[in-house]
Parts: C-alpha cells; sequence; structure tokens
C-alpha cells in the first residue's frame, strides 16, 4: 500500500526527497574527504617530516645535546632554516624568503621534487640552490641564473616543486629556498637575533618513538631543545585540519537541517490531504499501525533514497576538494572511498527524515473512520504530548549528531543552542509578522497587494518554512562578509606618513646609523628604532625552570618554560597597550639588585604570576632579577611591533642587541629602490612589506571565504528547494484560489501581480532578517571574540539581501505560471467528485 500510494504522490514526494539529497550530499563529500585526509596524514606521516624523528633547536647544539645525540646513533642529517632577504642578480629583485641550508641525504622518506629532477640529488655537490617554482616564475628566473643569500651567491641548479612540510601558503609569504649547510657560516647570515631554527634528523624505523620521547624530551628541555617524531608532527596537523572539517561538517548539517524544516512542511501537507483516505482505510478494517505503517514506510523509503542519491553525490563532490585546498595542505591527498562516509549518509537520510516527518505522521493515529462522513474536530490536542516528545528527540538526535563531530559536549551544546535561537527567532519573527498583518491589515492598498498579503497566513501557507529556509541561507553567507571584513579591517594600518609599512629585522648594533642613513637620503623617514634583548627564564617566584618542567602536576604553559623571549625597553606604552595593573615605570637606577618589568597578561596568565611576583632571567649569560611591576593588555592583532616583556629604560642599553627599524614607502617602485639597495649593503638585514602581508593575508581569507561560501551555498540551494516543494504542495489550494478569483473577474495579470508580491514579501522578509541576525551575530564575535571595533560589509546590504529576494520572486513567479493554465471546470470537477 506503501509503494501504490507513493508511486501516485511521486512528483510530490520528489521535493521532500531532494531536500533530503542536497543536505547529505554537503554531509557525506565533508566527512569523506576529512577522513581521506586524516588517512593520508597517517600514511604520509614520515614523509612530511622527511625522518622518524628530529631534535631542534634555535642554536647549535651544545655538548650535552651532541651526547644524547649520540646516544641515539647520531644525525644522519642537519638544517638550518631561517628568513632571508634574497636578491636575484638577473633582474635586481629582491624577496624575503625561507632559507633551508641542509647536509646530509635528507629526506630520508618522501623526497625532494624538483625541475630537473636530477636537480634534488646534485645541489649539494654542485653547491647550488633550489629555488622554489612559483618565484622562479614570478622573477622570470632559469636554471643557471644566481641569487645571492648573504655573502654568497649560489648558482639555480634547478626548481623546487614540493619539499616536506611546505605549502602554497606558507611558499606565499616566504618562498623556501634550499642551499648546503656548509656555506651557512660564511654567508654572514647566522646574526644575533635572527630567528634560527636547528634540525637534527634521525632514521630509525624500529625504535619506539613513545617511549623514546617520554625519556629524552625532559633532558633536552634542560638544554633549551626539542623532540619531535613524526607521529606528533601527523598529530598536529590533523588536529588542524580536524579542526576545520568539523567546522565545514556544521555548516553541511544545517543544510540537512534546513532539508528536514522543509520535509516537515512537506509531510504536514501531503499528510493533511491523506486524512479522508486513512479515514477509509480504518472504515475498511484498517488499524491505527496498519494505516500510520504505510505512510511511515513511504517517508523512509524516500529517506533512503534521498540518502543513497545525495551520498553519491557527496562521494563525487569530493573530488574537487582537494583542487579547492590543495593551498592549505603539504601534500598530495588520495581520494578512496569512506565506508563511513556512506554508512553516515544513508543513516542520516533515513533517520532524519522519519524524526521531522514524525510530527505530522502522528495525526494519521487520532484520525477516525467519522471523518469519511463529516468534518473531524481538530486532533492536534491529542496528538500534542506525542509531538512534544518527538520535538524532543529531534533536538537530542541533533546534541548527539553534533557531539559526534565536534568531540565535546560543551561545543555540541552550544551550537545546538545556536540552532534553536536562530530557528526561533526567525519563527518568530514570521509568526509575528503574521499577526502584525492581520491586526493591522493595509485596507487603503491596491486588490493585488492586500490578496498577497492575505496568502501569507492563508491556510497551508508556507510563510514560517520559507523564511526558516531563505533566513538560515542568507545568515550563514552574510555572517560569513561580515567576520571577514572585519578580520581584514584588524590587519590594515593606517596609510599617513607616519604609520611604518616596511619594517627592517637583525640590524646588528654596529649597523644602525648606517642603515638609517640608507633610509633618510631616499626621502623617507626613520619612524622606529626600537632595541631587542633576547632572555630566556631561569625561575619563576621561588622555582626554577628546570624543576617545572619536571612536575607534572605544574600549570605553567611549557612555551614559557621554552621560549626565547624578545624583549625591548622603553619609558611609555604604545597605541596597542591598556594597563590592566599596577603602574608604568619609566625609568630605573642601572645598579637597582631588583627591575620592575612589564609584562603582557596572557604571559601572566600563562606563567602564573601576577603583579609583585619575581622572575629571574639569562640575560645571554647574565642573570637578572626583576619583579613583575605592571600588567598589559596587548592588541596583538595590530600591525605594529608589541612585545610580551617591556624593560624600562636604564638597564638594557649595553645588554647584546640588535635592531628593527621602520620607515614609510609611499609607493611600490620607492619600496623596491629601498629593498634593493638594503639588501646590497646590509645582506643580513630582513625587510617585511606590510602591503605584501596584508594582501597575503586578504588571500587567505578569501579562499576561506570562498569554501564556506560553497558549502553555505547548500543552505541556500536547499531553502530554493524548500521554496519550490511548498509551491507546488499548495498548488491544488492555488489552483482552486486562482478560479475564485478569475471567476470574480481577476484577469490573469493581476494573480501574477498576487503571486509576485507575495513572493516578494517573503523574500525581503526572510533574506532581510538573516541579514540582520547575522549582523548581530557578527558584533558580537567582533566584541567578544576578536575584541576589535564592527564596521559592516556593505556585500550582504547590496548584493545578498536584493539578490536573494529576486530569486525567491523569481522561482515564485515562475512556478506560479502553470495556476493560470488550469480550467474552471478542472477544479468544479474536483469539487463535485
Amino acid at each position: 500500500m506503501a509503494w501504490r500510494d507513493g508511486k501516485a504522490s511521486g512528483k510530490r514526494l520528489l521535493f521532500f526527497m531532494a531536500s533530503i539529497i542536497l543536505g547529505i550530499s554537503a554531509v557525506v563529500s565533508i566527512q569523506s574527504f576529512s577522513n581521506n585526509l586524516k588517512e593520508n596524514i597517517g600514511l604520509q606521516s614520515k614523509a612530511l617530516m622527511g625522518a622518524d624523528f628530529l631534535i631542534d633547536s634555535n642554536q647549535p647544539a651544545n655538548e650535552r645535546v651532541e651526547e644524547l645525540m649520540d646516544s641515539l646513533g647520531g644525525a644522519e642529517a642537519k638544517e638550518v632554516n631561517f628568513a632571508s632577504m634574497a636578491a636575484f642578480l638577473k633582474n635586481g629583485n629582491t624577496k624575503l624568503v625561507q632559507v633551508r641550508g641542509i647536509d646530509g641525504n635528507y629526506p630520508f622518506y618522501g623526497e625532494l621534487e624538483t625541475e630537473p629532477p636530477s636537480a634534488a640529488n646534485s645541489y649539494q655537490e654542485l653547491g647550488g640552490a633550489l629555488v622554489d617554482a612559483t618565484a622562479m616564475l614570478q622573477y622570470n628566473l632559469q636554471p643557471g641564473d644566481s641569487v645571492k643569500l648573504g655573502n654568497i651567491t649560489f648558482p639555480i641548479v634547478g626548481s623546487l616543486l614540493t619539499a616536506p612540510g611546505s605549502t602554497a601558503i606558507g611558499a606565499t609569504a616566504a618562498p623556501p629556498i634550499i642551499v648546503p649547510y656548509r656555506f651557512m657560516e660564511q654567508s654572514g647570515l647566522l646574526q644575533r637575533g635572527s630567528r634560527l631554527e636547528y634540525n637534527y634528523y634521525f632514521k630509525n624505523a624500529t625504535i619506539d618513538l613513545k617511549q623514546l620521547d617520554k625519556m629524552v624530551d625532559p633532558m633536552l628541555d634542560a638544554e633549551n631543545a626539542d623532540m619531535d617524531t613524526h607521529t606528533d608532527t601527523s598529530e598536529r596537523l590533523g588536529r588542524r585540519y580536524d579542526n576545520v572539517g568539523r567546522f565545514l561538517n556544521l555548516v553541511a548539517f544545517i543544510a540537512l537541517l534546513l532539508g528536514c524544516v522543509g520535509i516537515a512542511s512537506s509531510v504536514h501537507i501531503y499528510i493533511k490531504e491523506k486524512l479522508k483516505a486513512v479515514a477509509v482505510l480504518k472504515c475498511l478494517g484498517a488499524t491505527r499501525k496498519q494505516t500510520f505503517m504505510i505512510f511511515l514506510l513511504q517517508i523512509a523509503g524516500m529517506g533512503l533514497l534521498g540518502g543513497l542519491i545525495g551520498t553519491v553525490i557527496g562521494l563525487l563532490l569530493q573530488q574537487t576538494f582537494p583542487l579547492i585546498l590543495q593551498e592549505f595542505l603539504p601534500f598530495e591527498v588520495e581520494i578512496s572511498t569512506s565506508f563511513q562516509a556512506i554508512f553516515v549518509g544513508l543513516s542520516l537520510g533515513v533517520i532524519m527524515s522519519v524524526l521531522f516527518a514524525l510530527s505530522p505522521l502522528i495525526n494519521t493515529w487520532f484520525v477516525s473512520p467519522l471523518q469519511v462522513l463529516r468534518v473531524q474536530q481538530d486532533t492536534g490536542k491529542k496528538s500534542r504530548p506525542y509531538q512534544l516528545w518527538v520535538m524532543l528527540t529531534i533536538i537530542l538526535f541533533v546534541f548527539w549528531f553534533a557531539y559526534w563531530l565536534l568531540g565535546r559536549w560543551t561545543f555540541a551544546a552550544s551550537f545546538v543552542l545556536g540552532i534553536l535561537v536562530t530557528f526561533s527567532i526567525l519563527g518568530l519573527v514570521s509568526i509575528g509578522f503574521m499577526r502584525l498583518i492581520k491586526r493591522f491589515f493595509p485596507k487603503s492598498w491596491s486588490f493585488a497587494a492586500r490578496q498577497s498579503l492575505l496568502n501569507l497566513f492563508r491556510p497551508n501557507n508556507q510563510t514560517v518554512v520559507l523564511i526558516l529556509a531563505i533566513g538560515i541561507g542568507t545568515f550563514l553567507i552574510s555572517t560569513l562578509y561580515f567576520t571577514k571584513d572585519f578580520l581584514l579591517a584588524k590587519t590594515a594600518f593606517e596609510t599617513n606618513e607616519q604609520s611604518p609599512n616596511l619594517i627592517l629585522f637583525d640590524v646588528q648594533t654596529d649597523q644602525r646609523n648606517e642603515v638609517a642613513n640608507t633610509i633618510t637620503p631616499n626621502g623617507l623617514p626613520l619612524i622606529d628604532n626600537i632595541p631587542i634583548v633576547t632572555m630566556r627564564l631561569e625561575r619563576i617566584k621561588d622555582r626554577s625552570v628546570n624543576d617545572i618542567r619536571l612536575d607534572t602536576t605544574t600549570r605553567v604553559n611549557k612555551w614559557i618554560l621554552n621560549h626565547e623571549f624578545r624583549t625591548t625597553y622603553r619609558d611609555s606604552m604604545i597605541g596597542s597597550e591598556q594597563l590592566l595593573e599596577g603602574e608604568w615605570i619609566e625609568r630605573v637606577d642601572p645598579n637597582a639588585k631588583v627591575i620592575p618589568i612589564s609584562l603582557a597578561n596572557n604571559v601572566a596568565n600563562d606563567a602564573l604570576v601576577t603583579v609583585g611576583d619575581t622572575l629571574l632571567f639569562n640575560v645571554q649569560g647574565k642573570l637578572m632579577t626583576t619583579v613583575v611591576g605592571n600588567i598589559r593588555q596587548v592588541d596583538w592583532a595590530r600591525m605594529q611591533l608589541n612585545f610580551s616583556i617591556v624593560f624600562p629604560q636604564g638597564v638594557l642599553e649595553n645588554a647584546p642587541q640588535f635592531h628593527v627599524l621602520t620607515t614609510n614607502a609611499p609607493d611600490k617602485k620607492s619600496s623596491a629602490n629601498l629593498q634593493r639597495e638594503l639588501v646590497h649593503k646590509f645582506p643580513n638585514v630582513s625587510i617585511i612589506d606590510l602591503r605584501q602581508v596584508v594582501s597575503l593575508i586578504e588571500n587567505i581569507l578569501d579562499k576561506i571565504s570562498w569554501v564556506i561560501t560553497f558549502m553555505a551555498f547548500f543552505s541556500i540551494l536547499t531553502g530554493i528547494i524548500v521554496l519550490i516543494g511548498s509551491v507546488r504542495n499548495s498548488k491544488y489550494q492555488r489552483i482552486r484560489e486562482s478560479v475564485l478569483l478569475r471567476t470574480l473577474g481577476a484577469q490573469s495579470k493581476q494573480i501574477l501581480k498576487i503571486n509576485a508580491l507575495e513572493y516578494l514579501f517573503l523574500g525581503i522578509l526572510g533574506s532581510g532578517v538573516g541579514v540582520l541576525l547575522s549582523l548581530f551575530s557578527s558584533f558580537l564575535l567582533a566584541y567578544f571574540v576578536f575584541d576589535t571595533p564592527f564596521v559592516p560589509s556593505y556585500v550582504p546590504f547590496i548584493i545578498l539581501l536584493p539578490g536573494i529576494t529576486l530569486l525567491v520572486l523569481f522561482i515564485g513567479w515562475f512556478n506560479s505560471r502553470g495556476i493560470l493554465k488550469s480550467p474552471p471546470l478542472e477544479v468544479l470537477r474536483k469539487e463535485g467528485s
């Protein structure tokens, strides 16, 4: 019976199935790609590092570290890497690059992919450089050209396509250049203050990495070194991409929830029209259970079929993901079939369909056989307790699924609460709008306008469902644009002459005046000349750092114990700082035994210290006792130099230090000329062009926003399907209204105008409420999460709101054309039968 009745109602159930297909395809594609990504990371973990494990430090291995490495069989390869300026002699261009000086047969796993392929093996012997392939194209370089790094000029022996751990995004900021390690010392680039990282690579496939890390890492920590295994690297990378996958899964799940809202609406109208058929079946002896199961089997069957089709589409859709996300990945993803994603797709199709259809299906249970003879009294009161249980079951299932995706019940509860609040607001707005129309009905409006408003609260209206569908889709995309804009605003810098856009790092003390004299003759201002002194913590309050490292119960953050702090000294705060506790101290006596310092609040929190606590620092061999004099809040997102620790003047002036200078170049030409001159005179100085950094950030955000928009598109498309399905499901009702209006003398143009205005109102209300909700949520994000002023984007108001409104209007008008083609006799005959 379910099969026969389903075939007769195939067209109507088609849109029911379409809502499921879209949601399932979104969930399956993301879920499958996430599983594939996790598997690829696990399989390629050694290739990502290029070794089984490594020991790293920001200084060459000392005697103790050398002894530890010898006990492990000795490092089979080593590397020093750092950021530096490269000069391409062919055309005189300069670029900030990531220099990797390698010694030994590295990598042991994976490979350096180069063009020509032989360059990966010959660059060590030839003393040449492998230059990032993108940089080669950008600066029109060929093998045989030269690149100057510091005091050494290297012949370019090949272009570097891929290397362990590199990504396209990272290469955009500072493209890698690989050269032999043996030239690094004479290059003059290993200066004090340079961000150097020394890596010692080991190959030992049989060793127990977890046990090794547990034994050796504490001993290395005491020597300011660290051990990293290939499994640790893959786990960190997996967590990073897993978080992105979870977020996209939630966006896809919202599309599925929207489809389920459409299911509930479609089934509600469908079952309402089947109540007489149910009454007839009961007159013929069918039981409550039988009539209920007929329609439950229909819905479950449609859910299974929709889940199957959606799963197939999702598996095909995931094939495009590597193309979209490749720039964020350090390796090529091999796509395979994820059986977990298939199971999730099929299960969700059936479960979500049945759950969201149960509420209207329950009404069939209370239909009386007398419904055949007379209009039955409302069954809503009898079924209400059961519907409340259904709603509770739906909420619990959504919570469980969100918990499965996110792994933390607090996040899952927040997601469910956010969904409930958003859906509730949209639902209340639509219900409130209908009540306002009833109470303050504009009787003076034209006939078409009044009739279109009446349609919004007529029997079988779809106002709530359509506003939910349109509003959620608009809300997702609008929030994306609002968030992207204020994130970009945080990275922006003012364009006046006193705002630096060029930052010069690693300027040695004896170079400071010469560098400054190179900047000012070019007509550019010297804005900042900031001294930087490096130091490490030796003691926090009354405990040594080594003791704290060995204490497994400590709540002191590990980075505090191992970090090499770059500090400065000055007599005043800057614009990105705000005093929270204590008093700012401008200058102290150089002979003071205890020096008051200023800490950023994040450092104070992670070190578990407050105003008045003492800290002992090792300032390049000299111990210095300090006391926390004040705590500052620092806006780290501001495009300026911020410091975790600031000393007063009078203490560090004679300490070994380097300097950071800043200037403002009014245009690209003057910036390029200055960079060329500085690199020629001072090859150790690194230069960051903030305009390129902002452009890079904008590029990254654009790529991320494209991915999220792509997923939000499923929500909009689901809304469109729900809209089409709603029009189709209430088609007979509209034909009947059309016939009555035509009988009363209404023209076809008037009827089309009525329908067009109705969908115009729905489009404006749904998209308008979605934009306003996203405006409010984005303001909360900016204020509470990102702590930044909120300036709304114009895109949702100028493009999204009218665009989605016109889309709704077009679909409503297109689907309403068939109403006018139905002759009045068709309705009269149906009424007579």
